[in-house]
């Protein structure tokens, strides 16, 4: 849990709340707060089993996996490909397109470009390629007087994508099927504080959506888990504009370690299928295995 990357306090959440529940389930739980001496502690601590509760960049891409691998130390969640490939938006996209998945139309670019003149013409976002929970996203709308003015800690090349309107959908896919829909409501765009604040969005679950498009979320959340090689627990964010029905129907994501904090959607939809914070928590540490 913890680590240093820009999801750091979202890990020590999710971190805090699963160590709780496992320890309730009757694990012996040792919290580990992922540092430089990582390999050395994890060696000292010889554990049975990893519980992965590690966000962003180092803990979901690839990389403690790839640790944990060499250790031969069974862990949760996904393996070292299917992580790289999640992490990175554009490679996502690319398995995404393999597949025959919907998703929004996308460049990378350089800072200084996207600084200087609009990459694509507006609505767009602007977005690292390889962080979560909306961190260092920017919307440029039609009404923008120019291109957006970059924070300083926004890496030298940046994901430039068309701006999907419409409801923000997601599904979580545990082994290899998908729990529910559930639509997410806020009163701006669902950013960092609507994800982890208390009250900043609304859950409604399921989502109250006609069924084709229901469907199509729960299989397309399904064969994206599949075609990007995911275990355990994923979940794939989706747009969907009423306006132009199935059409308007695209994958933003897929993430393939969902937040487990009080506010997290996968808990909730795992609770809907009568899976408890703490059954689905043992059920992850049941689940992990090297060689994924």
């Amino acid at each position: 849990m913890g680590g240093p990357s820009a999801e750091r306090e979202v890990s020590l959440s999710s971190g805090r709340e699963c160590a709780t529940a496992l320890r309730d389930a009757g694990y012996d739980v040792v919290e580990l707060d992922a540092g430089p001496d990582l390999y050395a502690r994890l060696v000292e601590i010889s554990p049975d089993v990893v519980f992965n509760a590690l966000h962003g960049r180092w803990g979901e891409d690839g990389c403690v996996q790839g640790m944990l691998e060499w250790l031969r130390i069974p862990y949760t969640h996904s393996g070292v490909l299917a992580s790289a490939l999640a992490m990175d938006k554009q490679r996502t996209k690319d398995t995404y397109r393999a597949a025959g998945l919907p998703f929004a139309n996308s460049v990378i670019a350089s800072r200084q470009d996207v600084q200087a003149a609009h990459v694509m013409a507006p609505p767009y976002v602007v977005k690292p390629n390889n962080e979560g929970s909306s961190v260092g996203i920017y919307i440029v709308d039609e009404t923008a007087d120019g291109p957006p003015r970059l924070s300083d800690d926004m890496p030298d090349q940046v994901m430039v994508e068309a701006y999907a309107p419409g409801r923000e959908l997601t599904v979580t896919v545990m082994g290899a099927h998908a729990l529910t829909v559930t639509d997410i409501v806020t009163d701006g765009w669902y950013d960092y504080s609507a994800k982890y604040e208390e009250g900043g969005s609304r859950h409604i679950l399921p989502a109250d959506l006609p069924g084709e498009i229901f469907s199509a979320c729960m299989e397309y959340a399904e064969r994206a888990h599949v075609a990007l090689g995911c275990s355990g627990l994923s979940r794939t964010d989706f747009r969907w504009d009423e306006a132009r029905g199935l059409d308007g129907l695209i994958l933003l994501e897929t993430n393939t370690q969902p937040g487990m904090t009080p506010t997290s959607l996968s808990p909730e939809q795992a609770l809907y299928c009568e899976f408890s914070f703490a059954q689905l928590c043992q059920w992850m540490v049941e689940d992990a295995s090297c060689d994924r």
